[in-house]
This record gives C-alpha cells, structure tokens and sequence, in this order.
C-alpha cells in the first residue's frame, strides 16, 4: 500500500513539475543552508587548531601583565628576567624546553630595498618550541648565541620583499643598527590569529641585545615560550609556574598575578569552542528556511485537496478507507520534501567543495550532519502534510463526488 500511494506521489509530482519545484525550492535552500554552514563551521574549527598546533609543541606562553591579546595590560609590570627563564626550565617538573624572548621592530635594509620587521630574540630552543624547521641554511648554534654572532634566520615573507628569487642565505642584511648574516631560511607557516606568521627575522638573543637595541635593565625578557613534555597535565604545570613566579617576583598572597600564563592548548579549545557554538546559531538560523520550506509544502497540498476533492471522493465511494486516503498525501508530501532534501544535500556539498578553498579552510565532510538535515526535512514533510492529509481523508465521499 505505501508503494502503491508513493508510485501515486510520483505520478501527481510529474504531472506539475514546475509547482512541485517551487514547493520544495525552500526545503533545498533550507537543507543546502544547515550543511553549508556547519561544514564550514567545523571546518573553520579544524583551521584554528590546525593554525594553534603551528605555534608550537605542548606551547605554554608567560608574559608580564594580565591577560593576553590586545587588551592585556602590562603598564607598570616588570618583565621577566633569563634567570626566570632557567629557574622555570630548572624547578618546574614536566618542562621540555624553555626559551626567553625579547620582540623589536627594526628596519631591514637590503641593498635598495628596506622595510619594518619584528625581529626576534631568543635561543636556539626558540626553534623546537614553536615548531620552526629549516627550509634551507641553518639554525644558529649554541655557540653563537653565547658569543652573540651577527647571524639571522629570516621568514619567507622578509625572503619575498627582500630578495625576491635569489637565495638570501649568505647574504648581510642591515637589521637595526646592526650588519647581520643570514644563515637560515624558515619554512612557510602561513597566516594565524596574531598574523603572517613568516613575517620574521629570529636573531640570537644575546646579538638583539649587545648589536641591535641595546640591553638597559637585567628585566628585559617579554615573554617566556615554554615546551611541555607529552603527557604532561597542563593544569599542574601551570599551576606550578604561576607558584614559583608568584615566589620570584615577590607578590604577596593578597596580590593578583602581575603576569599571565597561557596553553595553547587551551587557547585551541576555547577558540573551537566559541566557533562550534557560532556554528551552532547559524545552522539553527539557516534552519528556519526548513520551517518555511514546510510552510510551503502545507499550502500547496492543501490547494491539491481541494484541486483533487472529486477524484479523492470517487476512491471513497469505490471502497477506499479514510486511512489509505491519509497516507496517500502524507506520503506524497513526504516524497515532496525527501525530494527537496536529497538536491539541498546535493547542493551544500557542492557548495562546500568550491566555497572551502576560497576562505582557507579544509573541507570537513560530516555524515552525521548530512544525515540529520536529510531526515529533519522528512520530518517536514510528514509535520506539514499531516494536516492536508486529515483534511483529505475526513471528506465526505457524497459531498466530494458533488464538487466541480
């Protein structure tokens, strides 16, 4: 019987394709919204872990002040020192590496060409932390940083303004005040939240501070960049760091944290999760096309009980029960909005396919997704059909014959 009433459905959808388009034209925009925008959505989610994890290794970040970003405050607030930095490394139990940091922005000058870099002071752990390999050239050693060598390691974007196509290893560039080699080229990290992450020339810390800008105070390191062993509970290293820092900077237990400690771990997860719940709002407001798409189904099988009343009166008369008459035009509009699902899934994924490349963000097909939009668009269908199907199905079969 239901194969019969769907071979029926099938046959009144053919006889007026155009109204039956535009009946389930809401259910295609409504179930191609829902997918685009949470495939999209998850996929933004895997591009800023992915952009997270490129930072670096189990990173944990120190710096002075409170709060990172662009309204962290660090006015009035000591900087750290490198004995802080080796007290760290030394004392806190699940530490890997550790390596100071010290930021400048300095001109760069290369023959004619010159422009503003942020140029970055460390060690030559700076490079295992934050997950920066070699594309050609070298790191510098050990040695150089302790003998501050004017050597530098330059990102791929300073290798593009500056020296276009020639190889920029071995050649000397001005930095600052200072004449420095460039012994290494970084490989391409790509844009993240705080910028063009290539954008940057990584000096030894020793050479920023004799040959560059200087070194005024022994207070002078502005972020500590920290490697956490793998498996390490991020918590309790934490909570480690802020009590040994809390001890060497002197703060009562009255006083609040003059500096900040942060695991990108956790920054991966609070920035998935506010992008998971804005996925969450858009794919509930894409949605309400759905409610509409169905809106849309109720009226046009309403108008075909009223255009049909005459042949839906002779089945009654000829034995057909109110029951085969009701599921009849459920089915039909079932078939309706299953029809409208199928094209608006076959739709997103095009969509999602072209759209993906474009905004930078991976292709991240869900199943589930497209499965859940599939069957709420059936349950559309049998919501919204209900009610012309009850209505077929009380015609009275005298009254019925009797309509023109």
């Amino acid at each position: 019987m239901i194969w019969n009433a769907f071979l029926i459905a099938l046959r009144e959808i053919r006889r007026n394709l155009t109204r039956a388009f535009l009946t389930v034209l809401g259910v295609i925009i409504g179930v191609s919204a829902v997918i685009t925008m949470v495939t999209l959505g998850e996929g933004a989610t895997e591009a800023v872990k992915q952009q997270i994890s490129n930072l670096g290794s189990n990173l944990i970040m120190v710096r002075p002040g409170a709060g990172f970003g662009p309204r962290s405050s660090s006015a009035g607030v000591p900087n750290f020192t490198e004995k802080d930095v080796n007290a760290i490394r030394d004392q806190v139990a699940g530490i890997a590496a550790a390596a100071p940091v010290r930021n400048a922005s300095l001109s760069t000058i290369y023959r004619q060409d010159a422009r503003t870099t942020t140029t970055v002071g460390s060690t030559p752990a700076y490079f295992q932390i934050n997950r920066w390999t070699i594309a050609s050239g070298r790191a510098f050693t050990e040695a150089e940083y302790k003998s501050g060598a004017a050597v530098a390691v330059i990102g791929n974007t300073v290798k593009k303004e500056l020296f276009g196509d020639e190889d920029p290893v071995g050649q000397k560039i001005r930095l600052g005040r200072a004449s420095v080699e460039v012994i290494g080229l970084l490989a391409t990290k790509g844009q993240a939240g705080m910028g063009d992450q290539d954008d940057t020339i990584i000096v030894p810390l020793t050479s920023l501070q004799r040959r560059m800008i200087g070194k005024t105070s022994s207070h002078d390191i502005g972020m500590i960049n920290l490697s956490a062993e793998d498996g390490t509970d991020s918590n309790a290293l934490i909570a480690d760091i802020n009590s040994l820092l809390r001890q060497r900077r002197n703060l009562q237990p009255n006083q609040d944290n003059n500096f900040s400690v942060m695991d990108t771990r956790q920054i991966a997860d609070t920035l998935s999760s506010s992008t998971k719940v804005m996925t969450m709002l858009l794919g509930a407001v894409a949605g309400v096309s759905l409610v509409v798409g169905g809106i849309g189904i109720m009226n046009i099988m309403l108008v075909s009980v009223t255009e049909r009343t005459r042949e839906i009166g002779i089945r009654l008369a000829i034995g057909a029960t109110a029951r085969e008459v009701l599921l009849q035009f459920l089915v039909e509009a079932v078939t309706l909005s299953c029809i409208g699902g199928l094209v608006g899934v076959a739709i997103a994924l095009l969509l999602c396919a072209g759209i993906s490349p474009l905004i930078g963000v991976p292709f991240a097909f869900n199943s589930q997704i497209n499965l859940v939009a599939f069957l709420f668009s059936a349950a559309v269908g049998v919501a919204f059909g209900f009610a012309p199907a009850r209505r077929a199905a009380r015609l009275d079969p005298i009254e019925a014959l009797r309509h023109e």
